[in-house]
């Protein structure tokens, strides 16, 4: 994999789990990371760990639910680099895992909020930078159940599906630019998101969220040219719409 020397990388739900190692590991190849998330004290974790590595970060302490301020984060990105290279959405909340008819408002409202429009709200902040770039690439994290809903998965599931929808129209309308955008399916990970989903699974049988990391990293360089395809890490490598189970 060609270094990322130079690149920038912007990394939602960079505080924990997948969005921490993904953040930690593109900065160990040479992106300079700007690592957004709403819990500070996991983002200073995050820079102490890339610094330590001898790499770079900007912490950007946000709360997704805040959609003017991603509104912001295109221009402030602008002002200080003039372009993006890489774009890791992550952040993503659970919601609760019920029927959907006990499901209350304010649960499903949450997860469409978080794990849809601002995900949105991102990549309509962003999307000039990241087609300034020479070698624009974006991942969309998505999940298993996007594609093969389970009971009591609704909300998640439903918000999932819309990301996947997301990114390949994207991939869609950006085809003939130097931008690729793929949805990643990270499949079961040792994750806080995890062990609220399935509380009695032992965590050790699961991979740790920087082995998933490790497969992120070189789709996020000019060598991977695929675009509006899903990335599925349990097979290491790409599919095309729709995915057979």
């Amino acid at each position: 994999m060609a270094s990322l020397d130079g690149r920038i990388a912007l990394v939602t739900g960079a505080s924990r789990g997948i969005g921490y190692w993904t953040a930690l590991a593109l900065a160990r190849e040479g992106a300079h990371v700007i690592a957004v998330a709403r819990t500070t004290g996991g983002l200073e974790e995050l820079d102490d760990a890339i610094q330590a590595e001898g790499g770079s970060a900007t912490l950007v302490p946000m709360d997704l639910t805040d959609m003017p301020a991603i509104d912001r984060l295109g221009g402030a990105i602008n002002e200080r680099w003039g372009k993006l290279d890489i774009l890791v959405a992550n952040a993503a909340v659970l919601g609760t895992i019920s029927p959907i008819g006990h499901v209350e408002a304010k649960v499903f409202d949450k997860v469409m909020a978080i794990n849809v429009t601002a995900t949105w709200r991102v990549i309509r902040s962003v999307e000039p930078l990241l087609i300034k770039s020479d070698a624009g690439r974006a991942l969309l994290l998505s999940a298993g159940v996007a594609e093969n809903p389970r009971a009591f998965w609704g909300p998640y599931a439903a918000s999932k599906a819309a990301v996947e929808s997301l990114a390949r129209t994207w991939a869609a309308e950006t085809v003939k630019t130097p931008l690729c955008v793929n949805s990643v399916n990270p499949g079961a990970t040792r994750t806080a998101m995890r062990a609220l989903a399935v509380p009695g699974e032992d965590p050790k049988t699961l991979p740790h969220p920087s082995e998933v990391a490790d497969r992120l990293v070189p789709l996020c360089g000019p060598d991977c040219t695929e675009t509006g395809r899903l990335f599925r890490v349990s097979d290491n490598r790409f599919f095309d719409y729709p995915v057979s189970q």
